[in-house]
Formats: C-alpha cells, structure tokens, sequence
C-alpha cells in the first residue's frame, strides 16, 4: 500500500476494515500508474473565463462543490502556495513544500462572480477559522488560503474577510490567508473527480457529502449536477 493510500487511511477516522475496503478502487487506481504533473497550468482569463485559486483543506470535498456551481466551468485539484517545482502528492503531503492542497476554479464571470464563489468558500466549502488544519487533517498543506491572481482578486477578498470579522459571523478568528498566486500544479489523476468516483469512501461521506447538502440548502439557485453525474 502505498504513502498516500496509508495516509488517506490514518485521516479517514474510521474502522480500519472499512476504510481499507474503501482503498481498493484507489489502489487500482494508483497501480495503473498516475501520471505527475511536470508544469504548472496558467491560469484562464478572458471576458468570458477567469480563474480563481482557493484552499482549505483536502481538495475532494472543495473541488466536488466548486463543480456543482452553476457558472463555473471546471475546478481541479493540485497544489499551490508553495516554491517547489511539479511537487508529487507525497512531497505535499510532507508539509516541506510550502505548497497546500488546492483547487482551481475556472468560472464565467456572467454567471457567477468572485464575490459569489468568497460565499459559497466562507460557509460551505471550509471553515475559515482552523489554523493549519480542516477537519481530521492537519499541516500547513490544510492552511486556509486565497491565491489571489489580480489586484480586484486581492481587494474584494480583503474587504470580504474585514465584512465577515465586522459582523462577527465566526466565534472564532478567521485564519484565512490571502496571498499573491505564484503557480498552479495539477493534482495527480487519481485525485480527480474523486467524490462523484468514490462517494461511499468513508472519508467523503463523513467529511465532503455534508458539504453538497449544505450547498444546495444555502445556495439552490446556483447548485447544479456537473455534466455526466
């Protein structure tokens, strides 16, 4: 068993018997050979595409509800954040890269705006107030984090933060970093799509499938089935 599949047990929180069944798509998947990304992917930006980067955790359940967003066009999982080059899951998950978990977010600003997507990441995606942690997984590599592309990216997530500590709508501090955007490597495929191809793994019923219901409670005029659900 490989490094990730041992670490996605220890995370999941479950019994181990139940946990390791739920493995053996991943190893299938993981035998077959998962190709490492080998640059970074810019970003998309035109009047009718832009890009927006975001982490908060483990990048399943956050890719899983940027993909069920009316507007938004694809979301994928990689890494962000950090210096090192193409980095592997394994070196990630190390917490020695810099980089965290992340997903971006290509969306058609007509149909849903920056401002929209801050929303649905503040109260559905993650919780904006664990440091360095979300849920049962902890390290820089969970930080919360805002990879600002532009300086409108960087002024309305700003703004967004203050209106939120203002009316005081966490108990707690709000922890969310808010940083220039460097590069954007793709996860490895396995790591793709992975709720809507694994949702009885016991880690996404626990932890990402009250993230859909929650998003289709608080947003229902924006939640939408992605193409081929």
């Amino acid at each position: 068993m490989s490094l990730q599949m041992l670490n996605r047990l220890r995370r999941s929180r479950v019994p181990g018997a139940v946990a390791a069944l739920a493995l053996l798509p991943l190893l299938a998947a993981s035998a077959a050979g998962a190709p490492t990304p080998d640059r970074s992917v810019p970003p998309v930006s035109s009047a009718r595409a832009d890009t927006a980067v975001f982490a908060g955790g483990c990048f399943w359940g956050i890719e899983a509800v940027f993909k069920h967003l009316e507007g938004v066009t694809s979301a994928t999982s990689g890494y962000s954040g950090g210096t090192a080059a193409s980095p592997s899951y394994e070196q990630v998950s190390s917490g020695r890269t810099g980089h965290a978990e992340s997903v971006q977010v290509v969306y058609d600003p007509s149909k849903i705006s920056y401002q929209k997507l801050l929303d649905v990441f503040f109260t559905v995606a993650h919780d904006p107030t664990e440091l360095n942690r979300q849920g049962p997984d902890e390290g820089t590599q969970y930080r919360s984090a805002l990879f600002v592309r532009t300086d409108a990216q960087r002024d309305a997530a700003n703004a967004y933060i203050a209106k939120l500590r203002a009316a005081k709508t966490f108990a707690q501090p709000i922890v969310t970093e808010v940083t220039p955007f460097r590069a954007f490597y793709p996860a490895e495929e396995y790591h793709q799509n992975f709720l809507a191809r694994h949702p009885t793994y016991p880690y996404i019923v626990y932890n990402d499938l009250p993230k859909l219901a929650a998003l289709r409670k608080q947003f229902p005029a924006l939640y939408r089935e992605p193409a081929g659900a």
